[in-house]
């Protein structure tokens, strides 16, 4: 509760109002949260894979050197999705644990904390490796190792998207009479005295 005081001392008081009382769950929240950043993170992983498997027909030094230019940033953009990914679907899964709709929220945490130990397992150490790489004289067993970073890659992308539409199908579209709250419903609706 928050007191209003006056000069003469308490006015009043008002309540603080959560965002469950306004009608905006933390499900609800969570799970929205977390269909955008899976699907960011899906999406991000997808057009990587693209890349790379377009990559396949050049040499170690063309390849050398797209890789150097990825590894600059695009970790970053791994982290900025990957992370409320996991956060918003642990909250929802969390959420929904005594629900029906525990099942594909719990999946798709799983799904995304397969990504991430994949991630760490396989792909950041040869992403280390790589970045010492240099363009002139990429490694004798370069191939080798992109062939391992891009099958780990493609495993964990799939992994992506199928955690993204497992959330697309447990997150409902809100209804459309639903998000006019009901005060501003009521004056949008005109009365039966002003139809006729």
């Amino acid at each position: 509760m928050i007191l209003i005081t006056g000069a003469t001392g308490v006015v009043g008081e008002r309540p603080q109002r959560s965002l469950h009382r306004r009608g905006v769950p933390m499900k609800r929240i969570a799970g929205v949260t977390s269909l955008v950043f899976a699907g960011l993170f899906a999406g991000f992983l997808t057009a990587v894979l693209v890349l790379e498997l377009s990559l396949r027909r050049f040499d170690g030094t063309v390849y050398t050197q797209v890789r150097l230019a990825e590894l600059d940033s695009l970790d970053k953009l791994a982290v900025a999705t990957l992370l409320p990914a996991l956060i918003s679907t642990a909250v929802l899964a969390y959420r929904s644990f005594r629900t029906q709709a525990r099942w594909p929220s719990v999946a798709a945490f799983v799904l995304l904390v397969f990504v991430f130990g994949l991630t760490l397992a396989v792909n950041l150490p040869i992403n280390a490796d790589q970045a010492h790489w240099t363009v002139q004289s990429p490694p004798p067993d370069w191939a080798g190792l992109r062939d391992r970073w891009q099958i780990a890659h493609a495993v964990r992308t799939a992994a992506a998207v199928i955690s993204f539409v497992v959330l697309a199908l447990a997150v409902p579209p809100r209804a459309q009479s639903s998000a006019v709250p009901p005060r501003a419903r009521s004056q949008a609706e005109p009365s039966p005295a002003r139809s006729r």
